[in-house]
């Protein structure tokens, strides 16, 4: 069987997307199906420091398109070009991880599935410009016409899948939550530890958030609720900027870090006492995951599905109480009552998401469809 996958947000995106792309290849790798071969289809070679994280030898390989075609040919490719060069290689099964399918898979006689992560963009378009609201739903809409399955990455997003999308899609969902890269659960030695509290200024004792600082993840509230904790606590939130860093409060207490190496990230899991994920809406929160396999507490939003991800012995508030997430983050600081229960209890739980029980669902459904 040769695997086809849309590797574009494998080569290009550091976190988000790109990590999922990469840890579910991998994982499937590591099942070591011998008669499973993947090609990665990608516009470019992307990033190489992204590119080479996929493992694997002679049953991995990825494909550009010919020639070196300008930015416009490369999204024309994606979208249209590339099913000539599925059927060319021979694939069986081609998997678009987020979101997207190109058209002409099934005039092709290609089988298909599509991972839809969330539907932020119809559920909260208020977050996005217009037009990129319209591409995204045409995309979402297109998708579902080709997919012959459709993975959601958590019971949230199939909800959403199926009232913003159809009911007549209903039969075609399966749920397979997302796993997280082995490297989380893994002890960081003192050695890494300090590197990174060094090379980055980190403070003693902080709470660490992950991810995009956008409107949407409402950094601010956790900013806010953690000048409501003693003085030595601080806040590091790691991730992209926009221009939502403006709105966010003055304070020396808040440190925000953009372009960190997936090697650090690991280490500065490590070194935080808490872990602190105060977004809106989510379709799921792997953020929150790969922070229990670090070994730390978590307070969350409620509103979307954090709650899947973090399961019940994390700790949640609503997305505007500033002093009720304040109580949640000090009793997630060292030395609260309960706590290390808690974090072990949450590490049972999130088993449920390590990468061969998802590869191996996902594995399956390609040989269902064949």
């Amino acid at each position: 069987m040769i695997v086809g996958i849309d590797a574009k947000r494998i080569v290009r995106n550091g976190t988000g997307l790109g990590s999922y792309g990469r840890t579910l290849v991998n994982d499937l790798i590591r099942l070591g199906n011998s008669d499973m071969h993947f090609r990665l289809y990608a516009p470019d070679e992307g990033r190489d420091e992204l590119r080479t994280q996929i493992i694997g030898d002679g049953n991995v390989q990825f494909c550009y398109p010919s020639g070196h075609p300008s930015a416009i040919r490369k999204a024309f490719w994606r979208s249209h070009g590339v099913v000539k060069d599925l059927v060319r290689d021979g694939v069986s099964v081609y998997h678009g991880l987020s979101g997207e399918l190109p058209s002409g898979l099934r005039k092709a006689g290609i089988r298909s599935v599509v991972t839809i992560h969330d539907l932020i963009f119809m559920r909260h378009p208020e977050y996005y410009h217009w037009i990129d609201t319209k591409i995204y739903e045409w995309k979402f809409r297109q998708a579902l016409r080709e997919a012959d399955r459709i993975i959601a990455i958590s019971e949230r997003t199939r909800q959403d899948i199926i009232e913003l999308g159809g009911e007549q899609y209903a039969d075609r969902i399966s749920i397979i939550y997302q796993s997280f890269a082995p490297r989380f659960s893994t002890a960081v030695s003192a050695e890494k530890k300090a590197e990174v509290r060094n090379r980055y200024q980190l403070p003693q004792r902080f709470i660490l958030n992950v991810g995009t600082i956008e409107r949407r993840k409402n950094l601010a509230v956790a900013a806010e609720a953690v000048d409501l904790l003693p003085q030595d606590i601080h806040l590091v939130a790691v991730g992209r900027q926009t221009d939502y860093v403006h709105q966010l409060p003055h304070s020396d207490r808040l440190h925000l870090l953009s372009g960190v190496p997936d090697s650090d990230l690991a280490a500065i899991y490590a070194l935080a006492e808490a872990f602190v994920y105060p977004s809106r809406y989510e379709g799921f929160g792997i953020p929150i995951i790969e922070a229990i396999a670090a070994g730390l507490p978590v307070v969350a939003c409620t509103g979307s599905c954090l709650e899947e991800a973090g399961g019940p012995d994390s700790r949640y508030v609503g997305p505007d109480d500033v002093i009720g997430m304040a109580e949640a983050l000090k009793m997630s600081l060292r030395g609260a009552r309960g706590r290390q229960e808690r974090i072990q209890r949450s590490r049972e739980y999130i088993r449920r998401f390590e990468g061969n029980d998802v590869a191996g669902q996902v594995a399956e459904l390609y040989r269902s469809l064949l």
